[in-house]
């Protein structure tokens, strides 16, 4: 395992404190928009805007990378981001952070764009299982320690926004100073929506979905906490046990996809999702029953899109698998654009525990679709063995084109 991680060590250690950054900056900046008093609207567009951001990176980045390297460009784009960033406390006011998050969106799809090519570029078919796994595995712990760094100070003070800009800065360090080779070019993004969906409609349309409710819970789950009348650093709390929850059932929810048809464990995942949804935005909970709600709901949400990409990889022809997971990526994307805006004018309208009441009908939508066409199309034959590294929803970036289907070698596709 030594051998396997250390030509990636550098760039792991450059992740990790990315993804702290990051988990910081994706929980603070909404707590402090609630704090200044904006709308949900407001807060739903901005969260919106980060996905609009992600989904120009996808397609502007490998021209970036490609013109400056994997190393000048990682170390661009981490001073775009921690510039940004520091920009949200020089101007508090929602046009200017309108802009500020699509420029964060673009700049951090371009950086997964390059950790990810990286580490592909790195792997072997033998050794790729390891290296993103531990990548995948740093990411939910950095991301849960970015969050819980909210609960230090109050997201009014400027201390949490400057903790999370050091730590991005401070990535870029191990990086630049790697001797480790650049990769190869990364491959451009094509996004060809109705052949997805023409071969996986269950894989398309769910990660668009998935892509509307889990968008809508990153960006205005703490809000939503704090209406229900969490402190701000309960809600970050709050937060970081839902991504808990989905860490510790991604794997062997995903290893249960193999043996059963995914469209029935992606049913079920909903189904429980959904109610967990309902109970939170319905039933009067104690602080302890949030917390223990908020993992239930990670543990039954967080896993569905991997299912919904596995499946889409199930159907993917021979040769086509860097189109399809540039294809879920983006579709997912593209839901969660959606998302924040519709949520934040139900709780807007209602009360901010109606987030979950949004994501439990988007759900339940989904799993009624999944139910139709589990009745129309008998499951594939010849699944892809579940993949973590291939449907974690972590980055932005696609497999090199080499990478094989599992029926070659007997790894996953990628």
């Amino acid at each position: 395992m030594k051998s396997t991680l250390a030509p990636v060590a550098s760039l792991l250690a450059g992740v990790a404190f990315l993804i702290i950054g990051h988990g910081l900056q994706l929980t603070v900046v909404p707590l402090r928009a609630e704090a200044e008093g904006w709308t949900g609207y407001q807060i739903g567009a901005i969260g919106s805007a980060y996905y609009v951001g992600f989904v120009a990176g996808c397609f502007a980045a490998p021209f970036i990378i490609r013109r400056a390297g994997h190393i000048r460009a990682f170390t661009a784009l981490v001073s775009l981001t921690a510039a940004t960033l520091l920009a949200h406390t020089l101007w508090v006011a929602f046009i200017p952070w309108i802009v500020f998050r699509l420029v964060i969106g673009a700049s951090l799809a371009g950086l997964y764009m390059v950790i990810e090519s990286w580490l592909n570029d790195h792997a072997t078919n033998r050794t790729r299982g390891l290296i993103m796994s531990a990548y995948i595995f740093i990411n939910f712990v950095a991301i849960t320690i970015g969050q819980m760094a909210v609960t230090l100070y109050a997201p009014t003070e400027f201390t949490l926004f400057a903790m999370a800009t050091m730590a991005m800065m401070v990535a870029a360090i191990p990086v630049a100073m790697t001797r480790a080779s650049e990769p190869a070019p990364v491959t451009r993004v094509r996004f060809r929506p109705l052949a997805l969906y023409r071969s996986s409609p269950v894989g398309i349309v769910g990660v668009s979905l998935i892509g509307v409710a889990n968008g809508s819970f990153w960006s205005l789950g703490a809000v939503a906490g704090v209406g229900a009348g969490l402190t701000a650093a309960e809600a970050a709390i709050f937060m970081s046990i839902a991504t808990t929850g989905g860490a510790l059932t991604q794997w062997p929810v995903g290893r249960l996809s193999d043996r059963i048809d995914r469209r029935l464990v992606l049913i079920t995942l909903l189904c429980l999702a959904a109610t967990s949804g309902l109970i939170i935005a319905f039933v009067p909970l104690p602080r302890t029953g949030l917390f223990v709600m908020a993992l239930v709901f990670g543990m039954t949400t967080m896993p569905t899109y991997s299912i919904a990409a596995a499946h889409a990889y199930d159907h993917a022809a021979p040769g086509t698998f860097v189109e399809v997971a540039a294809g879920v990526l983006l579709a997912n994307a593209s839901g969660a654009i959606i998302g924040p805006i519709l949520a934040s004018t139900l709780m807007e309208e209602t009360s901010s525990l109606k987030l979950f009441l949004f994501t439990a009908l988007v759900q339940a939508s989904l799993a009624a679709f999944a139910f139709v066409r589990l009745r129309q199309r008998p499951a594939p034959t010849g699944k892809t063995g579940f993949d973590l590294a291939a449907t974690a929803p972590t980055g932005a970036t696609v497999p090199p084109a080499t990478t094989e289907p599992a029926g070659s070698d007997g790894n996953a596709a990628r």
